[in-house]
């Protein structure tokens, strides 16, 4: 027994290095949660709210976790009642009446119940029963036409994904479904909420949460064949999962992780996927709920084997409860006749292996062969608990990599402008705070060259009054940001003609960044950076010591030695130029010692650029980003006048993998330079 109970242990520590420590589990969803805060008051200002959901919001940080947004318009409310419509004025709001006497558990019509102007709704009217009622079937055609009209340069791959409209971000899958909020519980929830209660499981504090947060209506009809199922709508539940992810200790959360690895690498190996994430995440929840075992490190093995028993036991009943609804048998109609047979069959043969079918696992079999090996290997269950502070630094750091902030006009600016103002005036927790002044920066400098971009002002004093803000609002951007924030300013200063200023920045920046302490992406001395920067707060050491990529956002040219670039990039569905810091500073340096004619020092940095490019083995210029660094040394040796080493450079780029979807740029500038030489050959004959 003791020998079991220490694999558990092992098991436990490898997930945590796998999946995730309690540290690093709270960042990622701090996080979110912060990026969420912001997003909502510009939501709010559109009259609509969106939130993120899914396996990616839950924590998990699997390659194949996707991400997945609910938007909802606000001036829709839902009623259980008809006497609920006096909570809501008819001149501001459109009632829409939930109706589930007659459909299968777990789905609802929707009957609009005040005239409306939406066309998108409009167009989704059907007639029923004498009223007028929101066809689901309708409204994901209608939702995947508009979405993939306007989102066609930044997604790729669209699909209809049940409720949702699906697609890719460069390499992550998402998921985004337009449903209807609703504040207001079916009565039939009751008998629901007893059994939490009765269970104790969830915490009163939780339940209050779920309660006050509703559920929602999200557009999918129910398998059964039946004329009026194109009206049917499904009830979600998303916010209340998440809540109960979060409410999870971290045993649960690495045997839900646990379940997720082992049904995606050897249930759903080889066969058309049966048991989706859905079934693994209710899984959890029953057995948490109903299951009365001990949820520790050194009991994980049993735990997932009673989770792994109780799937088996509902794919051989054909019967698979929703928590919330367990009148809804989620198999009915999609795990059935042979299909079911061949999964119950393939189950059971995992079963007479009992918990050493786990070695079935790439993923798992390294841990789990290392505590077979030998009596003594041990992982401490804190594993989590003690990481030092450039570990929970890189993390974090990566986590606000993938925040990004949609900022096309002005009035966009100002919303989420006047967001950070009101939540700057709050008490925020450290990760929090940093969330907080990494989004702040990054909106800072979106807004400043929105607001350059899209102001036509001639009149000379007030194009004065515009530089001066576009100036501070950087300037405050680089105050609250990393390091590299700083690079943005110099960009602007040198797309303004303000050649000395942008030397001078480029000066500053290369010089804090070549601190010792520095940590751009995954890479810094990890002793030195505890031991010079533990006694400061996360805040503190991000704006001192970390160094971000610089991005060129889509729509918004700022240098015009780029732009080109930008629009064969935007052409090809990229929404972003990511720029190496390094290669921007040196960039910047070639560039204004050009324009200033200092011819001498500008060949200097070209020097230094080409060495950098050689020489580095992607520690300062990642992998994926020399397509755009190789055009960005062609681009400066070709306004120095060095045709040959720009053609070279150019053709260098060509060969990097083509991350950014620049090759037409690149072969229209190549075509330049031979044209450039062809001309002067002709002048010297």
């Amino acid at each position: 027994m003791d020998h079991i109970l220490r694999i558990a242990e092992v098991l436990y520590g490898g997930l945590c290095r796998q999946i995730g420590t309690p540290t690093e589990v709270a960042i990622r969803r701090d996080v979110k949660d912060m990026e969420e805060m912001i997003m909502k008051s510009f939501y709010n200002k559109r009259g609509c709210v969106l939130i993120n959901s899914g396996s990616y919001r839950e924590g998990f940080r699997f390659s194949s976790s996707d991400m997945d947004t609910m938007l909802w318009w606000c001036k829709y409310k839902l009623i259980t009642d008809i006497s609920q419509a006096e909570v809501y004025s008819s001149s501001k709001h459109n009632i829409i009446l939930i109706e589930d006497s007659d459909t299968p558990p777990g789905f609802v019509r929707l009957q609009l119940l005040t005239s409306t102007r939406n066309d998108f709704v409009i167009s989704c009217l059907a007639s029923f029963n004498g009223g007028y009622y929101i066809s689901s079937s309708l409204w994901t055609e209608r939702h995947f036409q508009i979405f993939s009209k306007v989102k066609r340069n930044q997604t790729q791959n669209f699909t209809n994904h049940g409720p949702c409209t699906s697609g890719f971000y460069g390499p992550i899958e998402f998921d985004h479904a337009i449903c209807f909020s609703t504040l207001f519980w079916p009565k039939t929830f009751n008998v629901w909420i007893d059994r939490c209660l009765r269970y104790i499981w969830p915490s009163a504090p939780v339940m209050e949460k779920i309660l006050r947060n509703g559920c929602h209506c999200v557009p999918i009809g129910s398998k059964i064949v039946s004329t009026s199922n194109e009206l049917e709508w499904r009830l979600s539940f998303s916010q209340a999962e998440q809540q109960l992810v979060y409410n999870m200790n971290h045993t649960q959360f690495l045997c839900y992780g646990l379940l997720k690895i082992f049904s995606k690498e050897v249930i759903n190996h080889r066969e058309e996927p049966l048991l989706c994430s859905y079934y693994l995440k209710t899984t959890m929840f029953w057995m948490i709920q109903l299951g009365h075992f001990r949820w520790c490190p050194n009991n994980l093995l049993n735990c997932f084997w009673k989770c792994f028993k109780y799937l088996i036991h509902c794919v051989y009943r054909g019967v698979f409860p929703n928590f919330f609804v367990p009148q809804n048998n989620m198999f009915k109609n999609k795990v059935v006749g042979d299909a079911r047979d061949s999964l119950l069959q393939q189950l059971y043969q995992y079963y007479r292996m009992g918990v050493s079918c786990l070695l079935l696992s790439p993923t798992l079999r390294p841990f789990l062969e290392l505590a077979l090996s030998s009596p003594f290997v041990v992982l401490s269950s804190d594993v989590g608990e003690m990481i030092d502070i450039s570990t929970t630094d890189m993390c974090c750091k990566f986590e606000l990599s993938t925040i990004t902030f949609h900022i096309e006009h002005i009035s966009h600016s100002y919303l989420f402008l006047k967001s950070v103002d009101t939540l700057s005036q709050l008490s925020l927790s450290p990760i929090q705070s940093l969330t907080f002044h990494y989004c702040a920066a990054d909106i800072l400098v979106r807004s400043a060259f929105t607001i350059a971009n899209n102001t036509s002002c001639f009149i000379h004093k007030r194009v004065y009054i515009l530089d001066r803000m576009v100036c501070n609002i950087l300037k405050l951007a680089s105050r609250l940001g990393p390091v590299s924030c700083l690079l943005y300013l110099a960009l602007y200063y040198y797309r303004t003609g303000k050649y000395d200023k942008t030397f001078h920045i480029t000066v500053l920046t290369k010089q804090r960044m070549s601190q010792s302490v520095n940590m751009y992406r995954d890479t810094t001395d990890r002793q030195r950076y505890n031991e010079t920067l533990r006694h400061l707060s996360i805040t503190r050491r991000m704006k001192i010591a970390w160094i971000s990529n610089v991005l060129l956002f889509e729509n918004i040219p700022c240098i015009t030695e780029l732009c080109l670039e930008q629009k064969a990039s935007q052409h090809n569905g990229e929404s972003y130029l990511y720029l190496s810091p390094l290669v921007t500073v040196e960039m910047l340096s070639v560039l204004s010692r050009y324009r200033l004619g200092n011819k001498y020092q500008c060949l200097q940095s070209l020097k230094d650029l080409q060495k950098l490019l050689l020489y580095d083995d992607g520690t300062y210029v990642p992998l994926k980003f020399r397509d755009i660094s190789w055009q960005i040394l062609g681009i400066c040796q070709h306004m120095v006048g060095d045709l040959h080493g720009a053609l070279q450079s150019y053709e260098e780029s060509l060969r990097q993998e083509p991350f950014h979807g620049i090759q037409e740029a690149t072969n229209i500038r190549i075509r330049s330079v031979k044209q450039h030489l062809h001309e002067h050959r002709n002048l010297n004959m």
